[in-house]
């Protein structure tokens, strides 16, 4: 066993930079994992100024001086939170605390109609006491479900001190960050090792897949919300701008979400019309819908095609999203490319190395 152990580390990490890659790894990780909540606000703008540095970085290419061009998208941003806060998150709140008052108690009384007459029409399956005991449970659950929707609605962050820390010192880090981009990049490899070549390999691997997985992932959120809410909104769907913003928000986890998301959607268009044209209509719309993002925009976002099996790509959905919720969800296929990337590139021992050059053909 002492052999097995010590020729399996003398094999990947018999390489000083693979060592070195290694111990970044663990250090990144364990700082986002044992100090995340603390330091929430700066992650979350070094994640903003990277999403907009890309921006940053066209206008620089096309002539315009780096401080113009991080004004002029600065700018832009704090318009985009102001629309985002100002005037979707009222409209937002305000169909959530409809839906969780008017449609869950409509729901609740149809539903229990509906499980009542169960015992009458399949008396072998389910007695009388059973249907009762199943509205009971199924009525607790929804109610409990509506008033976490509504105490959410009325506010994500807890406290109003906390929401305006994150609306002031957020926008404040991200100008920064974008501003003197390079003198914190300096000053952060300044303390690095000397010997960091495999890790800036991997890097400049990993930047332009991120960059653009990253981008093209808030673009398609944004159009697939936006397209969801005009068609719900055309064909009279109730809580239209809710289930748009449902269904963009979907497309962050792949296969599961557009699924999941189907369910809301069916159920306010069945309450609201039954079993009519208008819900078969609807539904095909959002089918439609499910299949240009899928076959069309989603290769025209994404230049270049994730490598991942659909098991590595839940499995890592289902990893990153139970270590840090949400965000670890939205990065769940770059991080499971980063780790794909770093298993690749390994350095092994020399000796592994000529084997397997010796094993190529000439």
């Amino acid at each position: 066993m002492t052999n097995i152990l010590s020729g399996w580390i003398k094999k990947y990490f018999s390489d000083p930079e693979g060592v070195i890659l290694a111990l970044l790894l663990v250090l990144g990780f364990a700082v986002v994992i044992f100090m995340g909540e603390m330091l929430a606000p700066l992650l979350i703008s070094v994640v903003l100024a990277y999403l907009l540095e890309g921006l940053v970085g066209a206008l620089v290419r096309h002539g315009a001086g780096r401080m113009f061009a991080v004004v002029s998208v600065f700018a832009l941003f704090v318009a985009i939170v102001l629309f985002f806060f100002l005037g979707l998150m009222p409209l937002l709140s305000g169909q959530i605390a409809k839906f969780v008052q008017v449609q869950i108690p409509d729901i609740l009384v149809r539903g229990q109609q509906f499980l009542l007459t169960l015992p009458e029409k399949y008396p072998n399956f389910i007695s009388e006491d059973q249907a009762k005991a199943l509205v009971t449970e199924v009525a607790g659950t929804l109610r409990n479900a509506g008033q976490v929707a509504l105490s959410w609605s009325i506010g994500s962050i807890s406290t109003v001190f906390t929401l305006v820390i994150y609306l002031v010192l957020v926008p404040v880090l991200v100008f920064f960050f974008l501003k003197d981009k390079q003198t914190l990049v300096d000053w952060i490899t300044g303390y690095l090792p000397r010997e960091r070549g495999l890790a800036t390999r991997v890097w400049r691997e990993m930047d332009l897949q991120i960059g653009n997985y990253v981008r093209g992932k808030v673009a398609e959120i944004v159009i697939v919300g936006a397209v969801s809410y005009v068609t719900f909104l055309l064909m009279g769907l109730q809580y239209a701008m809710l289930l748009g913003a449902l269904v963009g928000l979907s497309v962050i986890i792949p296969y599961i979400g557009a699924a999941a998301v189907t369910i809301p959607v069916a159920l306010v268009a069945y309450f609201q019309w039954g079993w009519s044209s208008e819900f078969a209509w609807l539904m095909v719309a959002y089918g439609v819908i499910q299949a240009l993002d899928g076959n069309v925009l989603v290769p025209l976002l994404f230049s270049e095609a994730v490598n991942l099996h659909p098991v590595a790509i839940i499995a890592a959905v289902l990893v990153f999203g139970g270590v840090w919720g949400f965000w670890g969800v939205f990065f769940a296929i770059p991080l499971a490319t980063l780790v794909k990337a770093v298993i690749s590139a390994w350095p092994r021992s020399l000796d592994d190395v000529r084997s397997d050059s010796e094993q190529q053909p000439v």
